[in-house]
């Protein structure tokens, strides 16, 4: 695995789990969110976010983790040589999401975008989430399965399946 695209719902452990596959597998993470958002929550400009999206598609090893627009995730599963979904019930992303915007207020999220609190996004977070699971899920499922026979691709579906792979990577 040199070339990992991870995606899934938010609160799914996403993050923890690249931070994991980067420190195991000495390949360099990076978050989608951290280019596609600027200060206050600001969207940066498509062909920004494009412009470093490409520059990170270019190099030989990396694990992106996150969404962005659908030409971006397109591009990064046809670059990948692993497609990783985390795809958990609706209720575990809810319960998990809300867990970390409370922890938010204590410690901020390490990789969050730059000038962003957490926090005052709770109620946008909890819709979008709604909104992924019903509306944009069935289109990524379908575009991930149209990677079946020429990528490696890891479905996880469970808590439990997303503690056994993150216990094999250790």
């Amino acid at each position: 695995m040199n070339r990992i695209a991870v995606i899934g719902n938010a609160g799914g452990g996403k993050s923890t789990l690249c931070r994991q596959l980067s420190r195991t597998l000495g390949v360099p993470a990076y978050a989608i969110d951290q280019i596609q958002w600027e200060p206050g929550w600001t969207p940066a400009p498509h062909e920004k976010v494009k412009r470093q999206h490409d520059h990170i598609l270019a190099q030989e090893r990396w694990i992106i983790d996150g969404w962005g627009s659908f030409d971006l995730i397109e591009a990064r599963f046809r670059a990948a040589d692993t497609i990783i979904f985390v795809d958990l019930p609706l209720a575990t992303h809810y319960w998990w999401t809300l867990k970390r915007q409370v922890a938010c207020i204590f410690t901020p999220r390490e990789d969050g975008p730059e000038g962003c609190p957490m926090l005052p996004m709770t109620g946008t977070l909890l819709k979008m989430i709604w909104r992924i699971h019903w509306r944009l899920r069935p289109v990524l499922l379908k575009l991930v399965n149209s990677f079946q026979a020429e990528k490696r691709i890891i479905h996880i579906t469970s808590p439990r399946e997303l503690r056994a792979f993150n216990g094999n990577l250790e």
